[in-house]
C-alpha cells in the first residue's frame, strides 16, 4: 500500500472520529512523523497532500530538510538538548517538546539572534513514566509564567505521549488529563492554548474523541520504518512518535 491510500483510510479514519464527537474535521491536523524516512519518501507524501512533519532529531532533519521541497513545514517532536538549540531555531516552524526553563532561554537566546518568534508546545509526562521526557503535570503549571515571560517564545499548547497499549483505551485517562492541564494552563496565562498534540498510529482516534489538534502519525501512514545494520548501542529513550 502507497502513501497516498494510507493517507486517504487515515482521513477516512480521522473524519470517522471527529464524527463521533460532534468536531469537525478540519479542526485536527495529521502530523507526519518522518524520522528514519529517506528525502524520496517525504517527497511522496508531500506529493499525496501533505505539507506537516515532524522530526525526531535535530542532526537528521538538518540533514535531509535542504533535500525536500521548500513548501513544506517541520516541527520538532523529539527531546531536545541545549547544544542543538540554535540548529532547532533555524529548521523548524515550531518545537513540539519543550521541557525545562534552561532548554527554553537557550531557545529563546537563538530565537532573539534570528529575530523571530518561536511558537513551542510544552511537553507534559502526564503518566510520569521514567524512561520518558517531559514536565510532571504540577511543575507544568509551575513552569508556565516563566516560559511565558520569554518574549521571542509563544506558548502554543501541550504535548503527550501515552504509554503504549494495544489497548487505545488505555490511553485515554492520558489524553484526558491533558485536555484538562490545558484548561489549568490557560487559567494562568489568562490566553487560549490552541493545540493539544497527542494521539500516534495505535492511538489517535481516542485522542481526537479527547480533545486532539495535533496527531502525529508515522507507521501508519510510512509503513514500518527502514532498518540498517548497526553496531549495537545503549537503547534511546523512546520518542513521541506515531
Amino acid at each position: 500500500m502507497d502513501v497516498a491510500t494510507r493517507l486517504d483510510n487515515l482521513r477516512e479514519r480521522i473524519a470517522t472520529a471527529c464524527q463521533r464527537v460532534g468536531r469537525d474535521p478540519a479542526s485536527v491536523t495529521l502530523l507526519a512523523v518522518s524520522k528514519g524516512q529517506p528525502p524520496a519518501v517525504i517527497q511522496s507524501a508531500a506529493r499525496a497532500g501533505l505539507t506537516l512533519f515532524g522530526e525526531n532529531r535535530v542532526q537528521e532533519a538538518k540533514a535531509k530538510i535542504g533535500q525536500c521541497p521548500g513548501r513544506l513545514h517541520w516541527h520538532l517532536i523529539g527531546h531536545l538538548q541545549t547544544n542543538k538549540a540554535r540548529d532547532a531555531v533555524h529548521f523548524f516552524d515550531l518545537i513540539q517538546s519543550l521541557d525545562s526553563l534552561h532548554v527554553a532561554q537557550e531557545l529563546e537566546k537563538w530565537a532573539a539572534r534570528a529575530a523571530k518568534t518561536l511558537p513551542v508546545l510544552l511537553e507534559v509526562n502526564v503518566a510520569g513514566e521514567a524512561s520518558k521526557h517531559g514536565y510532571a503535570p504540577a511543575d507544568l503549571l509551575t513552569a508556565l509564567p516563566a516560559i511565558n515571560a520569554l518574549p521571542h517564545l509563544a506558548i502554543h499548547g501541550l504535548m503527550t505521549l501515552a504509554p503504549w497499549s494495544p489497548d487505545p483505551e488505555r490511553a485515554r485517562p492520558v489524553f484526558r488529563r491533558l485536555r484538562a492541564l490545558k484548561g489549568e494552563s490557560e487559567a494562568i496565562l489568562g490566553a487560549p492554548l490552541p493545540h493539544l498534540s497527542m494521539g500516534m498510529s495505535g492511538d489517535f482516534e481516542t485522542a481526537i474523541e479527547e480533545g486532539a489538534t495535533l496527531i502525529r502519525i508515522g507507521t501508519a501512514l510510512f509503513g514500518e520504518r527502514p532498518t540498517a545494520p548497526r553496531e549495537p548501542r545503549p537503547e534511546p529513550t523512546p520518542g513521541p512518535d506515531g
